[in-house]
């Protein structure tokens, strides 16, 4: 008797809106003033929440900015970090300072992720990859931003900021670190394209340059560093 693949396979129509999630997926920057759905945000959330995570670990705390005031602290530290990063980059400093990297004002929703404390004592899948938490984490967010795209909303994953200063103002534990913060909201229109490429900041490498066969391809991985 022979086996049957593919009889998990989902319709045509699902398949077609994950792979629509994922290429229409942009790092927004413009949002729309307007708040958020509760119960819109809270299935974001849990989208977050179901992401895999090595050893079972759920290293991810979302922390929901809802005073005003935290959340111009927080802009006021993506800015300081904005205008450090652009101090070296150099000759690309007047470029960069062009780009607009945060919405943390205009937003519907700001969230803070953070590895959860404690996290040196999971050794499963971390025992010579202690940065699987952080991999881990990185699947929630990515959910979670699927997720945004198909409920319709704009998500920006935010990296300027001092960790450090960042967990000073939240109040995190000492082995808590912040690593994104994300703006959830509204937006006008997405990207054509992702916004560094529209703006002319960079190319993006293409797959076949990426992908190698049974050990590393120097030729192929030279030309994945090569930007036009």
């Amino acid at each position: 008797m022979g086996i049957t693949l593919n009889n998990h396979r989902f319709s045509d129509q699902h398949i077609e809106g994950i792979y629509r999630a994922i290429y229409q997926r942009r790092d927004m920057r413009h949002f729309i003033k307007a708040e958020v759905d509760a119960e819109v945000l809270q299935r974001i959330l849990a989208a977050g929440h179901a992401a895999p995570s090595v050893g079972l670990m759920q290293p991810w705390r979302f922390i929901r900015i809802t005073q005003h005031a935290i959340r111009l602290s927080i802009h006021q530290m993506v800015e300081t970090e904005r205008q450090q990063t652009a101090e070296a980059l150099g000759e690309r400093k007047d470029e960069f300072m062009r780009l607009k990297v945060e919405g943390i004002l205009d937003c519907g929703e700001l969230l803070v992720v953070t590895l959860g404390d404690q996290q040196q004592h999971y050794v499963f899948g971390r025992r010579t990859l202690p940065e699987m938490d952080l991999a881990s984490a990185s699947c929630a967010i990515q959910n979670m931003w699927l997720a945004s795209r198909a409920e319709g909303l704009g998500l920006g994953w935010v990296s300027i900021f001092d960790p450090k200063a960042l967990g000073a103002l939240l109040g995190l534990p000492d082995d808590c670190k912040a690593i994104a913060v994300l703006c959830i909201g509204h937006v006008k229109e997405f990207y054509e394209e992702p916004m560094l490429i529209e703006e002319g900041w960079a190319k993006a490498a293409k797959l076949e340059d990426l992908v190698m066969e049974n050990g590393w391809e120097a030729e192929k991985g030279e030309r994945a560093h090569v930007r036009e």
